[in-house]
């Protein structure tokens, strides 16, 4: 069984298999016109692999897999290496990365498309003349054109993805929220303690330094367990599952949890560099919701019902009851808590606003 921060890179490598095969079939049908040119006489021919069909689905297949190396090598290592990067700086050393990467690709590739083109020895002399000629053609620039531009595009599509949150783009492009749905979801709110006093004592960039870092070390307590970033409102975080996510394996408490020891992980860090240590306290609550794009200017997928109120003002009120997690009995009764956590009362509760009173319930650590 795959673990979800597995599932998460594999959807995440995947589109780069699809750019590069895409754009590759476009790259090998603008070969096939050049290769008519080259036989009336106006290129050099022995350069020039003829698309029989062997070559054409070595080339497809040698594509996909390139394609998933770049997505590989972005997803799991290169991509993190320069994650604090500027945009145009990270695009810049990981295409100059890639060029010499992908250099070594078609001095590989090639022998072995032409070997099958001739059905010949990879190693026979003809092969490696061939090789040599090519090197020096107009076919090899035209190729390292196409894998530049294949190269630029994955690496644009990679730091959209990352801006605007894989998911989001996956879910704008299939055009799945397009049309309003209703749907059943848990959200948790964090929200950082004593932020505005944190912010006075270290001043504007030194505070947003700090909510970087926050934010950063949430990140794999969220994958690990499916949540999905709603938004970011300052120092609060809203994170949300689908209800078959979340109540599975009690993700959305264990992602509090998990969260909760990553920032305790890294106390003498914080300590260290800021001098405080941030913690944060939790609303979580489940119910119906309306997902669909929203806006003009600016589109975005958005969440809308009462239940996004309520896990707000459930939050909220953590300070009154000095807690650190409050949830509803709406999500208790969602989840199988009672053999693995500690489940306290706090009482039928009021939330402003609201007309309902609802019972919460908190869960020491």
């Amino acid at each position: 069984m795959l673990s979800p921060k597995a599932k998460r890179n594999i959807s995440l490598i995947i589109p780069f298999g699809v750019i590069w095969l895409v754009l590759g079939w476009i790259n090998l049908f603008s070969q096939e016109a050049v290769l008519a040119v080259a036989l009336e006489g106006n290129l050099n021919q022995s350069a020039v692999i003829r698309m029989t069909p062997e070559v054409f689905l070595f080339a497809s297949i040698a594509i996909i897999v390139v394609g998933l190396l770049v997505g590989a090598i972005e997803v799991v290592w290169l991509g993190n290496l320069f994650r604090k990067k500027s945009f145009l700086i990270k695009i810049a050393y990981k295409f100059g990365f890639y060029s010499i990467l992908l250099l070594l690709v078609i001095l590989i590739s090639y022998p072995i498309a032409a070997s099958l083109e001739s059905n010949i020895f990879l190693f026979d002399p003809i092969v490696l003349d061939k090789l040599a000629d090519f090197l020096f053609s107009l076919e090899f620039a035209s190729t390292i054109v196409s894998i530049s531009f294949s190269l630029f595009v994955s690496l644009f599509y990679s730091e959209i993805s990352e801006n605007i949150g894989h998911g989001v783009l996956m879910n704008f492009f299939t055009g799945k929220y397009h049309r309003p749905i209703e749907e059943k979801r848990f959200f948790l709110f964090s929200d950082m303690k004593s932020s505005t006093t944190i912010a006075e004592q270290l001043g504007h960039i030194k505070y947003f330094e700090l909510l970087k870092e926050y934010y950063s070390d949430f990140s794999d307590a969220i994958v690990d367990y499916s949540g999905e970033v709603y938004q970011y409102i300052g120092d609060e975080i809203v994170v949300s599952w689908k209800y078959e996510e979340g109540i599975k394996n009690n993700n959305c408490i264990n992602c509090f949890l998990a969260m909760k020891a990553a920032l305790k992980n890294r106390a003498d860090w914080y300590t260290a560099t800021f001098g405080i240590i941030p913690t944060f306290k939790a609303g979580l609550h489940v119910g119906q919701v309306t997902t669909g794009e929203m806006g003009a200017l600016k589109k975005e997928i958005i969440f809308t019902g009462d239940v996004l109120n309520t896990t707000a003002r459930i939050q909220g009120l953590c300070n009154t009851y000095n807690v650190d997690i409050l949830v509803s009995e709406d999500l208790i009764k969602s989840l199988e808590l009672e053999h693995k956590f500690k489940i306290n009362s706090v009482g039928v509760v009021e939330l402003k606003g609201k007309k309902e009173h609802i019972p919460l319930f908190t869960i020491p650590e």
